[in-house]
């Protein structure tokens, strides 16, 4: 095999783990409107958001996990076990999709609010729920706030030959998505939605996002050492991204707005969320740079007992990414039919954290049982047995080192 690419260290990086579980608590605090809570996240700041932290990240930690895996074992383990998780990304959607219009259609009607079905998009279950149902079965359901888990899904099941070629070819692999990404916006690619409209995240687009955070981990990093040694750099990206807050700012007020040109404001307002806009591409690009300079792997922050909740989440980001989704409908609820103050938007938000914050470290707890009752005498595997995943909330990029590896 001739392989190009660079895979990144063996050992563990602990930063993936921390934005994953930053990009799940935001992605949470986001889908409750009308919080001021969530006026926190980072989507109120610039025209990127918790959405194209979590996809770069998972493109990330997919490709230095199933890289290895490939090389180790061949590509056909390699592919079977990326399918694999893209099956459980699957069943965690249907089973989330399901609870997920049931509860609220019954809420709706319980509490005689039937515009709750049209503000989550589950209306057309009322007319069509068989077709509604299968469209959703073929991930053309518009139901809100599972957007993101349909794009992480696609993306991770056209993954293979992706990384069978980034491999080999990493360069030519990130200049084939920059140009998916271009001719996808001009010729308007998209995947259509049931009864109608796009996807809200466009897969043509955000694969690029998914494909960079790959290209990175796999040798991309020392290719643009260069660029993030440049003296310019820090001064130029926070210069891009204060001018990014600027107008958000000003689409968010309108009287500060008045100061901002309005063929300005309209170049950049709202911002082009489905097809991934270039300058959203460019405002994360710069974040993510100028964060990996001040942030370092040995960074001693990563140690903090502040963070370790954050971790977690990020180590059973799908679990605590599917909890959060449910949650956030029923912190919605609850503000609606409520006072809807500002104490109980910071107590469901609050409340929302913490209880994605105990699922994961459930999760975690439960998994290092499953793990000792494996190993435990009279049941120790022989020589050379693989422990098989038990979960299908495991997160395979949670990676451990060679050396964890060969304890288990």
């Amino acid at each position: 095999m001739d392989i190009k690419a660079i895979l990144a260290a063996h050992r563990s990086d602990l930063r993936l783990d921390l934005f994953r579980g930053v990009a799940n608590w935001f992605i949470f605090l986001d889908h409750i409107p009308d919080n001021v809570v969530n006026w926190i996240t980072i989507r109120n700041y610039g025209f990127s958001g918790a959405a194209d932290l979590f996809i770069f990240v998972s493109g990330y930690a997919a490709s230095v996990v199933y890289a290895r895996m490939m090389l180790e074992r061949g590509f056909i383990i390699g592919a079977t076990r990326l399918f694999k998780r893209a099956w459980h990304l699957y069943a965690a959607y249907i089973v989330l999709f399901v609870i997920y219009i049931v509860t609220v259609t019954n809420v709706a009607a319980q509490y005689a609010a039937p515009d709750l079905i049209y503000e989550f998009n589950v209306a057309s279950l009322v007319d069509h729920p068989i077709r509604t149902l299968a469209h959703g079965l073929l991930l053309e359901s518009k139901a809100l706030n599972l957007d993101v888990l349909q794009l992480y899904i696609v993306l991770m099941a056209c993954f293979p030959p992706v990384l069978w070629i980034m491999l080999r070819k990493p360069d030519l692999m990130m200049a084939g998505s920059v140009a998916l990404y271009f001719t996808a916006r001009a010729f308007e690619w998209h995947l259509p939605s049931f009864p109608e409209g796009r996807w809200v995240f466009n897969p043509f687009c955000w694969q690029l996002l998914f494909v960079f955070g790959a290209w990175l981990a796999l040798g991309g990093v020392q290719k643009c050492r260069a660029i993030l040694r440049l003296r310019m750099l820090p001064f130029f990206g926070i210069a891009y991204l204060v001018f990014a807050l600027v107008l958000r700012m000003a689409g968010r007020f309108p009287e500060f707005g008045k100061v901002v040109p309005a063929w300005l404001l309209d170049a950049f307002i709202p911002v082009d969320k489905t097809n991934l806009a270039p300058y959203r591409v460019l405002h994360f690009v710069l974040v993510a740079l100028l964060v990996t300079r001040f942030v370092s792997k040995d960074w001693r922050g990563l140690k903090w007992s502040i963070l370790r909740p954050i971790i977690k989440c990020g180590e059973e980001s799908l679990a605590v990414f599917c909890v959060g989704v449910f949650l956030s409908f029923a912190g919605h609820l609850a503000l609606i039919t409520s006072s809807g103050s500002l104490l109980a938007q910071v107590f469901v938000s609050a409340s929302g954290v913490a209880i994605m914050t105990f699922f994961a470290y459930y999760i975690s707890w439960s998994k290092r049982q499953d793990q000792q009752d494996s190993l435990s005498p009279g049941r120790v595997p022989a020589a050379g047995t693989r422990i098989s995943e038990t979960s299908a909330f495991r997160d395979p990029c949670r990676f451990k080192s060679s050396r964890n590896r060969q304890k288990l």
